[in-house]
């Protein structure tokens, strides 16, 4: 998975596939260069899900403060 396809993911998604590679990575049965390959996914991942987060809690934070100008 590349960085463009990642960045089009889901927050539920990104989450799923990260899981995926944290399985394959705790069995040991990969290779080195496939575990280092993997992690730099799962990094990618991590970032995207923290991205979609911020973005929803930001949002939140907004509509909060919209509340609170209203009343």
């Amino acid at each position: 998975m590349n960085q463009e396809e990642i960045s089009q993911l889901s927050y539920e998604a990104a989450r799923d596939a990260l899981a995926e590679i944290v399985t394959k990575l705790e069995t040991g049965t990969s290779t080195l260069e496939e575990s280092v390959s993997l992690w730099e996914t799962g990094e990618a991942l991590a970032r995207r899900c923290e991205d979609l987060l911020s973005g929803a809690k930001s949002r939140l934070e907004q509509a909060r403060a919209n509340l609170e100008h209203t009343e």
